[in-house]
């Protein structure tokens, strides 16, 4: 009898036994995270008085949360929004006071402040003190709003700081006016952009030469076509607006760094001469 011969195929290799899946939780909004998030979308409903009583809650039951400052000025926001000068004036005053060291928020509120000051001038007992004392902060840009706002009443003390916004190109043309309407003359502005530069040095990574680059003063907002993205943040994050370099620099003495930033490709230091 012939032998058969059975083929089969080979059994399958035994599969290693499946890793247990891991559900992981998604992160839960704490309370005030979760305050804050209807406040924001209450305020982009413009529903600004509801918003404000969330933000004052935030204020009052949270008082460590690691998003005070910015629930702070959102109720300053919020109430400037809702017409309510005085409130809001205040709760600017009140963040200013509480969170000094948040630099571009500060420029905001500082600028509002004077905003919700100017409307309330003759009627509000703070309004012109107020404006009055904006004139001695140390930004010009500051010292040029309050004038402008004190100019709309006469009053002559703010002459001086009109003059210096003469020199500033984003409120040149305001103050000009005011001066006029003032009866007072506006002095031309000096030459100071005259053989002013400002020196853009570059440096790529992996490279051993530096790219100097001189602008013009006047073209000084040219600047900011040379930083990537990641450098304007940065250069924000530090308080510099790029299209503002002119305005610094003006009053910044020669050899003086104004910004320092760097990226994956790149570093750039910017000084005047």
């Amino acid at each position: 009898m012939l032998p058969f011969f059975i083929w089969g195929a080979e059994p399958p290799a035994p599969r290693a036994p499946a890793e247990p899946s891991v559900l992981v939780a998604p992160a839960r909004e704490s309370p005030a995270d979760l305050l804050f998030r209807q406040a924001k979308n209450l305020r982009y409903g413009q529903r600004w008085y509801e918003a404000a009583v969330i933000y004052r809650q935030i204020l009052h039951e949270y008082p460590t949360y690691s998003r005070l400052a910015e629930a702070r000025f959102w109720l300053a926001s919020t109430l400037e929004s809702d017409q309510r000068w005085d409130s809001a004036a205040d709760a600017y005053s009140e963040f200013l006071s509480q969170h000094p060291d948040q630099k571009l928020l500060s420029r905001e509120a500082k600028l509002n402040r004077i905003h919700c000051w100017g409307i309330r001038q003759g009627q509000s007992l703070q309004a012109a003190p107020g404006l009055l004392s904006a004139l001695d902060d140390p930004s010009d840009e500051i010292q040029v709003a309050a004038a402008l706002q004190l100019s709309k009443t006469g009053d002559r003390r703010a002459v001086e700081a009109l003059q210096k916004g003469l020199m500033i190109a984003s409120c040149s043309e305001p103050c000009r006016l005011a001066l006029l309407g003032m009866g007072m003359e506006p002095k031309s502005a000096p030459s100071k952009l005259n053989g002013r530069f400002l020196v853009l040095r570059i440096q790529e990574k992996g490279k051993p030469d530096t790219v100097t680059i001189r602008l013009a003063m006047g073209l000084a907002k040219a600047v900011a076509g040379y930083l990537s993205d990641a450098q304007i943040q940065q250069a924000r994050h530090k308080g510099v607006e790029p299209d503002r370099l002119m305005d610094m620099a003006l009053n910044a003495p020669k050899g003086t760094v104004l910004l320092s930033v760097d990226d994956k490709d790149s570093s750039i230091t910017i000084t005047t001469e």
